[in-house]
Formats: structure tokens, C-alpha cells, sequence
């Protein structure tokens, strides 16, 4: 896993606007809760939160791109001033329409990798990421962690994504980030036999640590490079807040712009298909 970045991580003051999906504000206070109706109704993470997921890494994904070049992708050529959105484990109804107002406020196509029971559940969020250009990518039906799993878990994830995807926007992708970026030899190799490109990331935002907007954007524009493809995310488990990922967005995409670089979703910027 390639991971980039120069910050200082500080207490941060989350804005206290209100969710408009849920109508209560609570990520700011921890001592109020979200709706337990709707947080009830969104399915969880298989394998936990990614803050405690990513301390289990098993293989490096620089060495696994390595050992695989034609199957695992961790960035775009640097050639061009060309980089890609990227956006882990919705869709969610308490964020992921905020972030596609902001794609489209500035015309920005991005790809999501989406968890297929999320997709299963939020049909019409999912359906409007296709309609309004972005690319949906396979990111598992349940988030497990694949790495304690077996091949035949591996396979059902997958294909039960797949179908999902596939019913809700006509396609069956051809790109897959598994949960967390973890994967060794045999599941790369078990993820080939099953068509896909694994997608990686060059630029980490951190935002998974819920960082504030300003930090976030921070780790960005600070590391930016042609051809990198940024991880950020759209969704979370019952507790998380991915408001400093919508605000830092307000952020990053004028600046990049100002500086000359274009967003283009995954395939655009690898030249490959996005569909089987």
C-alpha cells in the first residue's frame, strides 16, 4: 500500500451543519446519537472500521504490483496532468448524496467502489452515481477482511458484488478494490481468474481518520502528483463522519484545477475498460 503524505495531525472542530439525509446533528457531539433507525437500516462493515482495519496489512501492495503488474494498479503515468477521485464503502444515504452535489457543483467524474450490500440497500443513490458519470467499481458485498478469509468467500463477495452492480447499472465492472487494500499472492491471483483490475492508490488523504477538511485537503494538495489516484470515502460504519471529506472537496478540486490538473475517473486515467 502506497501511502503519501506530510501532515500534523491536530484536534479538529467538525462543522455542526446539519446531515440533510439524517435531520439531526450528531458527529460533532458524541454524545448525541445518530437516527438508530436509519443508521439501523445501513449495513456494517464485515471486518470493522477502517481505523482499525489498517493495522493488519499483509503484504505490501507495492510488492504485490510488483509481482503482478498486469493485475494490480497503484497510480496513473505521470505524463499527463491527469488524476482520479476515488471513493470506498458506499453507498451511504448520510453522505454519499452530499459528495455528488459536490462532484457535480464542479462537473468532477469520479470512480466508487462500492460495497454491494450498501448498493443492494441504496439502489437509487447507487444508480445515480451511473447516471451522472461516475464509475462504479466492486469493493465486496460485506467489507470483510479478505486476508482471513477463503477462496470461496473471496469468489462469493465478489460475484454477489458483481450481480448487484451489474442489475442496478446495466454493467458488470471490471475493477475491484478489496476492503482495506489488503490482499496476498493466491486471492491477486484468484481476483485475475475472475476478470477484474485490482485498484489500488498513490495519495492516502487520511480521511479515514476523520480529519478535518482542512487537513484533508492539506494532505492532498501538499502531495499531489500527475497520474495519482486519490483514496478518500463516502461511507463509513454507524459512528463515522465523512463531513470532512465533502468539505475538503470544496477545497481540493479549484486548486488542482487552478494548478492545471484534470479529474478523470480510474479507467480514463489507465486507459483500461471498466466493464467485462
Amino acid at each position: 500500500m502506497t501511502v503519501l503524505f506530510t501532515v500534523t495531525i491536530s484536534e479538529e472542530s467538525v462543522a455542526s451543519a446539519a446531515i440533510n439525509e439524517v435531520g439531526v446533528e450528531w458527529w460533532w457531539n458524541k454524545d448525541k446519537k445518530p437516527d438508530d433507525r436509519q443508521v439501523d437500516e445501513i449495513p456494517q462493515p464485515e471486518g470493522g472500521p477502517e481505523f482499525d482495519g489498517r493495522v493488519r496489512q499483509p503484504v505490501s501492495n507495492i510488492i504485490l504490483q510488483q509481482r503482478y503488474p498486469e493485475t494490480v494498479v497503484l497510480r496513473g503515468p505521470m505524463t499527463e496532468n491527469r488524476v482520479a477521485l476515488t471513493f470506498d464503502d458506499g453507498p451511504d444515504p448520510r453522505f454519499t448524496p452530499q459528495l455528488l452535489d459536490v462532484l457535480s457543483k464542479f462537473n468532477v467524474p469520479a470512480t466508487f467502489f462500492v460495497m454491494g450490500a450498501r448498493a443492494e440497500a441504496y439502489p437509487e443513490i447507487t444508480k445515480r452515481m451511473a447516471n451522472e458519470g461516475h464509475i462504479i467499481g466492486n469493493h465486496t458485498y460485506w467489507h470483510p477482511n479478505l486476508v482471513q478469509e477463503n477462496i470461496a468467500s473471496l469468489k462469493r463477495e465478489i460475484r454477489q458484488t458483481e450481480d448487484v452492480i451489474a442489475d442496478l447499472v446495466g454493467y458488470r465492472t471490471k475493477l475491484f478494490r478489496p476492503p482495506y487494500g489488503f490482499l496476498y499472492n493466491e486471492l491477486v491471483e484468484e481476483v485475475a481468474e475472475l476478470n477484474y483490475t485490482i485498484i489500488g492508490w498513490s495519495l492516502d488523504t487520511l480521511d479515514w481518520r476523520e480529519l478535518g477538511a482542512d487537513n484533508i485537503a492539506y494532505n492532498v494538495i501538499n502531495n499531489i502528483e500527475p497520474g495519482s489516484i486519490i483514496l478518500m470515502h463516502d461511507g463509513g460504519e454507524w459512528d463515522a463522519d465523512r463531513t470532512g471529506t465533502i468539505e475538503s472537496l470544496k477545497q481540493i478540486i479549484p486548486v488542482l484545477q487552478e494548478q492545471g490538473f484534470e479529474f478523470v475517473t480510474v479507467p480514463e486515467l489507465l486507459s483500461i475498460p471498466y466493464k467485462k
